[in-house]
């Protein structure tokens, strides 16, 4: 009878033993791949050694994974192993007739398997979620030893797998990619302001800078028409008056309204204020740039030239606007009210008249319409909302003109199976130099007809409908 006892005994200690080993090597694992990087390089930078030691495991994500596989398996089995001879031959010695063997065996396994899958993977697998950092910290010194010692055995399944995946056309990987593309960084941004836990405005600030570098000089440029120049014959004295009220640098242009210089304040001062001289006596040379180059890079042309200023011209050699340090500002920041704004400023030509509708300027950006409505709109060869207009309308649009714009399917829409088609009424309020300079923008939704459900993400559709 004592022999049974301790035998017992010896079982269930030895079991607890295995599952708590079989629980550090899934911690292990769950802890090194939720572990954030940077914050444990920012600790290893302040001399934390526990820190430094977790990175040399995360500088080998395969090899680490492997090992902590091994041991996970090893104790899988190891469990069955002593749970059947020990607990289960005890057991039946102790409470069991012959005939019962098999029956109290059947229930210690059952029992182990239920223990072992709480113990020794379920808990440790949530507290290494739940507090990756300190735990890999922890697990460091232990998991460098074991890797160190059945390191030629973790290497030998490593290279049979690896051998395994070459044979299916694959490339192994020894390390996760920890790093985060602007695309990546533009969702945990999305999900964060979502969550609440990221502010509006920083976020809206945060997409604005991952935007920066993909947008082009068209994008932030003052076009053309709504830029003032003055011509090569206007004298130092007039343009003098007009910067008293006005602006304080102005392009000159020549007969073809082509920019042949740029005239500033400075430059203006320095003359008598009668001086009937013609401009182009104190302009300076102007910097011409491409409506194509990249935003980042004419950041770069107007600081290494010294200009608060630039010439756009077109692929047809056209000027076509202008571009100053404060467009590029605004491309971050939003609208700043200045001498090329209205009175009212505004961000970007939105403003928000009800939960659902929008006033628009017409050339307001799409992509800050987006922002503002919370949905994708069709876009094509152009930048503005008066353009996605002329392009669904293939015309220019009237003023009390109404457009419908069919939205692209929401994802949300699509995993929680709601079955609306949602669009967007465009009300071009007034125009202006032919196109629409001011628009009323409405969101609406409708039960999705099953039938063209296909069509529900086919952006750009319109239908053009009378209001009056």
């Amino acid at each position: 009878m004592l022999a049974e006892v301790l035998q017992l005994l010896l079982g269930l200690v030895l079991i607890g033993v295995i599952i708590a080993a079989g629980g550090y090597f899934v911690a292990q694992e769950f802890a090194y791949m939720s572990v954030d990087r940077s914050a444990l390089r920012a600790r290893a930078a302040t001399g934390d050694a526990g820190a430094e030691r977790a990175l040399r495991v995360t500088r080998r994500t395969s090899f680490m994974l492997s090992g902590a596989q091994l041991g996970i398996t090893v104790t899988g089995l190891l469990v069955g192993y002593v749970a059947e001879p020990l607990v289960g031959g005890s057991l039946a010695a102790l409470f069991g007739a012959a005939g019962a063997v098999g029956a109290i065996t059947t229930g210690v396994l059952l029992v182990s398997v239920v223990v072992q899958m709480i113990f020794g993977e379920l808990f440790p697998k949530n507290l290494a979620i739940s507090n990756p950092e300190p735990l890999a910290r922890a697990l460091a010194r232990s998991t460098l030893i074991y890797l160190a010692v059945l390191g030629w055995l973790i290497t030998l399944f490593d290279k049979a797998s690896n051998l395994l995946l070459k044979l299916v056309r694959v490339e192994p990987v020894h390390d996760v990619d920890s790093s985060a593309s602007a695309e990546d960084l533009g969702h945990i941004i999305g999900d964060s302001r979502d969550s609440g836990d990221l502010p509006d405005d920083l976020s809206l600030l945060l997409s604005r800078i991952l935007d920066f570098p993909e947008r082009e000089v068209d994008h932030a440029m003052v076009p053309r028409v709504r830029a003032d120049v003055v011509g090569e014959d206007t004298t130092i004295a007039d343009v003098r008056r007009l910067m008293a009220t006005a602006h304080t640098r102005y392009p000159v242009v020549d007969e073809r309204s082509q920019p042949v210089g740029v005239v500033d304040l400075v430059g203006v001062l320095e003359c008598d204020p009668d001086d009937d001289r013609p401009v182009t006596a104190i302009m300076r040379e102007p910097l011409v740039l491409p409506t194509a180059m990249p935003l980042p890079t004419a950041l770069v042309q107007l600081q290494t030239s010294a200009n608060e200023l630039a010439c756009v011209i077109d692929e047809h050699g056209g000027f076509v606007g202008l571009l100053t340090i404060e467009d590029l500002t605004e491309e971050l920041t939003g609208d700043i009210v200045d001498e090329h704004d209205g009175d009212d400023g505004g961000v970007e030509g939105v403003e928000q008249e009800s939960e659902t509708t929008w006033l628009l300027d017409g050339d307001a950006h799409l992509d800050e319409v987006e922002r503002a409505i919370g949905h994708d709109l069709p876009r094509g060869d152009y930048e503005t909302i008066a353009g996605l207009l002329i392009d669904l309308r293939e015309a220019l649009p009237e003023v009390g003109e109404v457009q419908r714009i069919e939205l692209p399917v929401m994802v949300e829409d699509l995993l929680e199976h709601h079955a609306v088609a949602r669009f967007a009424l465009a009300e071009t309020l007034d125009v202006d130099r032919f196109v629409p300079s001011r628009v009323r923008l409405s969101l609406h939704e409708a039960p999705l007809d099953p039938d063209d459900g296909a069509d529900a993400d086919a952006a750009g559709t319109h239908d053009s409908e009378e209001q009056r």
